[in-house]
C-alpha cells in the first residue's frame, strides 16, 4: 500500500456529492504496498520512534518532516463503504504515510459492539446505565474493545453520552439516561474499559444531539428518516446555563476523568452554528477550558463548511474527507484564509494521540475474529444484562418464581422469541443468540413451556390460563435516524399487535403474570395496576434468555435502577404540547425547559411519574441510617472535596442483595432568573450485602456538587444559602436529610461549608 499523497483518494468538494459517490473516484482503503501499521522504524532515521520521548515531542518531530500536502492528506478519512458493517471492513479508515512510518488508523462502531461482521451484541447503554455501576460499564467497554482490537481497529465510536431530554429520541437506547452526573460516571467507566484494552475511545455526539427528528422507520433500511427536527440540520437554541449544567457535564467528565482520546462532533447546530464548526464548543470549552489533548472527528457527513471547520476546531473529517478534501483545503491555505499553524495543530493532535496510545510502537492489530473468546463474552453479556434489568413492580413477592412450583410456564408475546435492538450504528450482528423463549425452555425443559406469539390476545389469554404462571414479553421499536411518534410500546410497530392490550388480556387470565419489557427507553404502562410484576430488560443483548431465566428464578437479582423517569402520561413529558420545544418548527428547536430535564421537571412541576428516576426493586430489603454530613479535610478550594455524606446500609431481608443509595442536593436559588430543581443527583454507590450484613458507606461531594453555572460571571459559582442533602432510594423516595450552609445561617445542625 502506498500512502504517497499523490496516490491517496482524491476527495472532492461537498458540492460535488454525486460525483464523489461514483465508485471510480474512490480507493476504498489503503493503496497497495504500504508498510505494516504499528512498526515505527530505526530511531537514527526516525527520531520520533524513541519511546523515551513524550508523545508531544514525538508528534512534533514527525510534523517537522511532513510536507504541506502530506499534512492536508492526514486531515480526511479514506473509507466510504465500511459503515455497512461487512466482515473484513472498518467503519472508518484514515490512511497513514509509508514514507515516515505513520500507521493507518482503523475505526469501528460502537456502543453495543463492533459492527464488522459478527460480534458479541452487548446490552444497550441504557441497560448498562441502569446498573448504576461504573465497574459494570467498564466491563462492557472492555468486551467491545477486545473484539474491536481483534478485528483490527484502533478507535471505537463509543460511548454516546447525550442526555435523554425526551424518551421519543430514536437513539435513547444508545445513551445513559436523563441525568448528567449518572451519564458522566457511566461514560467514564466505559471509556476506561475501552482504553484498558489499548484502544482509543470516542465520546459522542458533541453536543446537544438529543433528537433524530420526527419521522418514521424506513422498511428495509438500517436507519429511519426524520423529517421535522432532523438531526442533520436542526438548530438547538438553549442558554449557557442549560448547556453547562445538563448537556456538557458528561463530555467534561469523559475528558477530565476518563482521559478520552477522541471526541465526535455532532450533526446539529447549537445556537446557530453546526457542531463540527462550533468554536465555542470545540475551541473555547473543549480544547482550552477542559484541556482536551486528543483530536476531534466528525460524525459521518457532519462537516458542512471547510473554512469554518478548519478554523473552529475540527481535526479529522472521517467520512471520507468530503469537506476536508485536499483541493479545498489547499486553496484556503493558499489564499491565507487558513494558516499553516492551524493545519499543524490539527495534524499534531492526531499524531500525538497515536503516539500516546502506542499505535506507532506496537505491531498492527490483526483482523482475526477467530481469536475472540465467544463463550466468555456471551456469558459476560448475560451477567451485565442481569445487572441492568429493573424490577419496576413485584406485588406479593411474585418474583423470584419457585421452579419446583411451576409445572408449566406460559411464555407469550411478539418479543418472546426475538431480541430487540436499536437500528443504526448499534445494530450488531450477534455471534450467538438466546431469546427469552429459548432461555426459559433451557431452564425448564421445552415440555414445561407453553408458547404463544401474542398475535391474538384472546388465544394468548387462553394459553396463559392453562399455565401456573405467565411471562409476557413485549418491546418497542427505536432506530437511529427517526424518533418515536409516541412514548408507547406500539408506536411505529408494523405487525398490528396491540402490546398494551395483550398484557392486559394475559394478566386478566393469569393472576401470576410477569410483564417483561424489551424497550429502548421509558414507555407508558397503562396496564401496570393489573400486572403483579414488571421487569424492564431494555434492549438486552444477545444473551437475554440466559439472563432472564436467572433473574426470574432468583439465581440472580435484577440489579438495575431507572436512569430515566417513566411518565404516567405522554402529556407529562417536559416538551409535551409545545412543538417549538420539540421536535421544533422550521428547523429550530427551543430548549425552553432550561435545566428542568427528566426528574428535575417532574419534581419542579410536582408531577407524579409512573416510576421515578433511580427506582428499582430487588429480592431483599435494606435500611439506610440517618446521613451524617461532614466537612472534608482541605475542602473549600478549587475542585477539592467540600463534604462527605456517611450512612450505614443494612440488609434487613433473608437473602443477599444489592442496594443503590443515591445522594441528591437541593440548592438555593441565587435569583429569580436562576430557578433551581428541587433536587439533583450528585453521588451514588452500589453495595452488595449478605442477609443481615451492614456496611458504612461514604459518598464525597465536591465543589461542583454545590455549584450552578453563573451566566453573567461565565463560571461555576456556589450560591449563598442553605443546601438540602438527601439520601434516597430514588428521586421520589428520600430516606434521610442533612443541611449545609454557604455564607448563611441555616439553623442548628447545619454543616458550614463557608
Amino acid at each position: 500500500m502506498s500512502d504517497d499523497p499523490a496516490r491517496r483518494p482524491v476527495r472532492l468538494a461537498l458540492g460535488a456529492v454525486v460525483l464523489m459517490l461514483t465508485a471510480s473516484l474512490f480507493t476504498l482503503g489503503p493503496a497497495d504496498g504500504a508498510q505494516t501499521a504499528g512498526v515505527c522504524g530505526d530511531v537514527r532515521e526516525r527520531p520520533w520512534c524513541d519511546t523515551r520521548l513524550s508523545a508531544d515531542k514525538r508528534a512534533g518531530l514527525v510534523l517537522a518532516r511532513l510536507t504541506l500536502d502530506e499534512k492536508i492528506a492526514l486531515l480526511g478519512g479514506d473509507e466510504l463503504s465500511g459503515v455497512a458493517g461487512g466482515e473484513g471492513t472498518h467503519t472508518g479508515t484514515s490512511n497513514g504515510l509509508a514514507r515516515l512510518g505513520i500507521p493507518t488508523l482503523y475505526f469501528s462502531d460502537g456502543p453495543v459492539g463492533t459492527r464488522q461482521g459478527k460480534a458479541t451484541q452487548m446490552p444497550s447503554p441504557m441497560a448498562v446505565a441502569s446498573s448504576f455501576s461504573p465497574t459494570t460499564s467498564r466491563a462492557a467497554g472492555a468486551v467491545i474493545a477486545d473484539e474491536a482490537r481483534k478485528k483490527g481497529n484502533h478507535v471505537v465510536f463509543a460511548p454516546g453520552v447525550n442526555i435523554g431530554r425526551t424518551p421519543l429520541n430514536g437513539r435513547t437506547f444508545e445513551y445513559y439516561g436523563e441525568d448528567p452526573y449518572l451519564a458522566g460516571r457511566m461514560g467514564v467507566g466505559f471509556i476506561r474499559g475501552i482504553q484498558s484494552q489499548g484502544l482509543i475511545a470516542n465520546v459522542k455526539h458533541y453536543a446537544v444531539n438529543n433528537q433524530e427528528g420526527e419521522g418514521y422507520a424506513v422498511p428495509g433500511s438500517p436507519i429511519g428518516a426524520g423529517v421535522e427536527g432532523n438531526r442533520l440540520f436542526v438548530n438547538a437554541i438553549l442558554g449557557e446555563r442549560a448547556l453547562r449544567e445538563i448537556y456538557l457535564p458528561a463530555f467534561e467528565a469523559a475528558v477530565k476523568d476518563g482521559g478520552v482520546g477522541t471526541v465526535m462532533c455532532s450533526y446539529n447546530r447549537i445556537n446557530g452554528t453546526y457542531g463540527c464548526e462550533n468554536e465555542h464548543l470545540l475551541v473555547d470549552i473543549l480544547k482550552r477550558e477542559w484541556g482536551f489533548r486528543g483530536f476531534v472527528l466528525t460524525d459521518y457527513g457532519a462537516a458542512k463548511n471547510t473554512l469554518n471547520s478548519l478554523n473552529n476546531g475540527l481535526d479529522l473529517d472521517i467520512w471520507p474527507g468530503f469537506v476536508y478534501n485536499p483541493v479545498a483545503v489547499r486553496a484556503l491555505v493558499a489564499t491565507s484564509q487558513v494558516s499553516t499553524d492551524t493545519i499543524d495543530d490539527h495534524v499534531r493532535r492526531i499524531l500525538r494521540t497515536m503516539f500516546a496510545y502506542g499505535i506507532f510502537d506496537a505491531p498492527a492489530f490483526r483482523d482475526d475474529a477467530s481469536r475472540i473468546d465467544v463463550a466468555a463474552h456471551h456469558a459476560r453479556a448475560a451477567a451485565i444484562e442481569a445487572q441492568g434489568m429493573v424490577l419496576l413492580k413485584n406485588s406479593g413477592s411474585l418474583l423470584p418464581l419457585r421452579q419446583r412450583r411451576i409445572r408449566t410456564l406460559a411464555v407469550i408475546g411478539p418479543e418472546a422469541d426475538l431480541i430487540r435492538t436499536g437500528g443504526g450504528s448499534s445494530d450488531v450482528n450477534p455471534l450467538r443468540s438466546v431469546t427469552p423463549l429459548e432461555g426459559l425452555r433451557t431452564r425448564l425443559g421445552a415440555s414445561r413451556v407453553l408458547y404463544d406469539d401474542g398475535s391474538d390476545a384472546a388465544r394468548a389469554a387462553a394459553v396463559a390460563r392453562r399455565a401456573d404462571a405467565a411471562v409476557v414479553v413485549v418491546g418497542d421499536k427505536m432506530t437511529e435516524g427517526a424518533d418515536k411518534m409516541a412514548p408507547t410500546l406500539n408506536a411505529g410497530q408494523m405487525d398490528g399487535i396491540d402490546r398494551d392490550a395483550l398484557i392486559a388480556a394475559v394478566a386478566a387470565a393469569q393472576p401470576r403474570t410477569v410483564a417483561v419489557l424489551q424497550s429502548g427507553g421509558p414507555v407508558l404502562t397503562p396496564w401496570r395496576s393489573r400486572v403483579p410484576a414488571i421487569l424492564e430488560a431494555w434492549y438486552p443483548g444477545q444473551n437475554v434468555g440466559t439472563a432472564l431465566a436467572r433473574v426470574l428464578f432468583g439465581d440472580a437479582e435484577p440489579g438495575g435502577r431507572l436512569p430515566m423517569t417513566f411518565p404516567d402520561r405522554a402529556a407529562d413529558l417536559p416538551t409535551a404540547g409545545d412543538r417549538a420545544a420539540y421536535p421544533g418548527i422550521a428547523g429550530t428547536v427551543r430548549y425552553r425547559e432550561g435545566v428542568m430535564v427528566g426528574y428535575r421537571h417532574f419534581d419542579e412541576r410536582r408531577i407524579r411519574p409512573a416510576y421515578a428516576f433511580g427506582h428499582g426493586l430487588g429480592y431483599t430489603t435494606f435500611r439506610f441510617s440517618r446521613p451524617v454530613l461532614r466537612r472534608a479535610s482541605g475542602g473549600g478550594g478549587g475542585g477539592d472535596q467540600l463534604a462527605t455524606v456517611s450512612f450505614r446500609v443494612t440488609n434487613t431481608g433473608k437473602r443477599a442483595g444489592t442496594a443503590v443509595p443515591q445522594v441528591y442536593v437541593g440548592m438555593p436559588s441565587p435569583g429569580r432568573d436562576t430557578p433551581q430543581p428541587p433536587k439533583q443527583l450528585k453521588g451514588f454507590d452500589k453495595v452488595r450485602l449478605a442477609a443481615g450484613a451492614s456496611q458504612l458507606v461514604t459518598i464525597d461531594l465536591d465543589r461542583r456538587s454545590f455549584s450552578y453555572w453563573d451566566t453573567a460571571a461565565d463560571g461555576w459559582r456556589v450560591a449563598r444559602g442553605c443546601y438540602d442533602v438527601m439520601l434516597a432510594r430514588s428521586s421520589r423516595d428520600v430516606t434521610g436529610r442533612a443541611r449545609a450552609a454557604w455564607s448563611a445561617d441555616c439553623g442548628p445542625g447545619a454543616l458550614t461549608l463557608r
